[in-house]
């Protein structure tokens, strides 16, 4: 009688010892972020796989609005990282995110950037100029930022002819350096971590355009990965804060 019941128990003992020498599967999150937030995030990505090594990242950067839309039509993504709140709405009304994952991880501002000869020191100065980048308003925050500046401060029908259309706010920058545009509309992270022939000419006030406003999220395929789930709670932690200070965000 022990002998049967030991033989009926013996199964079961290896069924659960081998679930638990199991090695556990590594998970591959696939990460659509704002063009914008490229260097941090990559560090961040870095960072979090340092204390979780089962976790492997899959990225794709690009403007917010091109990103939402992909993510619209079927693209693989688990989180989303968007340059403003317009985007993430978007979604979050299709129902392409899960909404209570939502959070802001990250703030930002605009500046407008130019070779440093450029006798431009406040938005109003930029009338006098020829070419100037903006990401397209249609699809790039940061040219939905700075057109809502030009409007309220007047001076978006002077200027009508003389924007360069750029497909996000990196392309911008790239314009003034090389340039093909006497000043760009950029992120003043970006301006920071890039601008090597051009400087910062003037900060935009903020009173004229909304806040820069990084909020990310899950969508139902990230939901049900534990790392996804794990690595957007990662991103709100004072570690992960000290990291997006280094690339010049901000948390309030």
């Amino acid at each position: 009688m022990i002998v049967k019941n030991v033989f009926r128990i013996l199964p079961v003992v290896l069924a659960v010892f081998g679930l638990l020498t199991m090695p556990v599967q590594a998970e591959e999150i696939n990460l659509f972020a704002a063009a914008s937030m490229r260097d941090a995030v990559d560090a961040l990505c870095d960072a979090f796989a340092e204390i979780n090594p089962d976790a492997t990242f899959q990225k794709n950067y690009a403007a917010s609005g091109l990103l939402a839309k992909q993510i619209e039509n079927g693209a693989p993504a688990d989180m989303y990282i968007s340059a403003n709140t317009k985007w993430m709405d978007y979604l979050q009304g299709k129902k392409m995110v899960n909404a209570a994952s939502i959070a802001v991880i990250a703030y930002n501002e605009l500046v407008f950037v130019g070779m440093p000869e450029l006798k431009v020191s406040e938005l109003k100065d930029i009338v006098t100029l020829e070419r100037i980048a903006i990401g397209s308003p249609m699809s790039v925050p940061a040219g939905q930022y700075a057109m809502e500046a030009l409007k309220k401060s007047g001076i978006d029908q002077q200027l009508h002819k003389r924007l360069v259309m750029a497909r996000d706010v990196r392309e911008c920058l790239m314009y003034a350096e090389m340039g093909e545009v006497e000043g760009a509309f950029v992120y003043m992270t970006d301006a920071k971590q890039m601008a090597k022939n051009t400087r910062v000419l003037f900060v935009v006030p903020q009173e004229l355009y909304s806040r820069v406003t990084y909020p990310a999220a899950l969508t139902a395929s990230g939901s049900a990965k534990i790392q996804a789930a794990s690595f957007l709670d990662y991103l709100r932690t004072p570690a992960a804060q000290k990291i997006f200070a280094l690339f010049g965000f901000t948390d309030k």
